[in-house]
């Protein structure tokens, strides 16, 4: 067997995660697919260390996806976050976030505003933050 197996701890959850990036945060859903994935296969693990257990021989990681900045600014950053198992040479894919309105996208369709989708639950909390950070960069 040649390189590292990807696998997953929520297979469903996770593909809901995923398919709602892609409707969502093409560039975010880009890169994973064919700069990390492949990456991951090939024993090359990305991101930042999180966690260490030597007893089980297991890493977790937190990579870090392109993202539009705005997106970022006001949902969160866009992160893999995986679990390397050395040992049985598994990469097990734990979720991706912001997980809250990616779900929610999978949910329902997202409105959006000012070119920035909004979650349905926090509409207002969310139009505050574009319109706050429209006017910091405006001057």
């Amino acid at each position: 067997m040649k390189g590292f197996v990807l696998d997953y701890i929520d297979e469903n959850e996770f593909n809901k995660l995923e398919r709602s990036l892609k409707k969502y945060n093409m560039l975010a859903y880009k890169e994973l697919n064919f700069n990390c994935y492949p990456a991951l296969r090939n024993g090359e693990f990305l991101g930042d260390l999180v966690s260490r257990n030597k007893k089980e021989g297991t890493e977790t990681y937190e990579l870090k996806l392109k993202s539009d900045d705005m997106f970022s600014k006001v949902h969160g950053e866009v992160k893999l976050i995986y679990t390397v198992y050395k040992n049985a040479g598994t990469v097990m894919l734990k979720t991706i976030t912001p997980e809250d309105i990616l779900l929610e996208g999978h949910r329902s369709e997202l409105g959006t505003y000012k070119g920035i989708m909004i979650s349905k639950a926090n509409a207002s909390k969310d139009m505050f933050k574009i319109d706050l950070l429209n006017m910091l960069q405006d001057k």
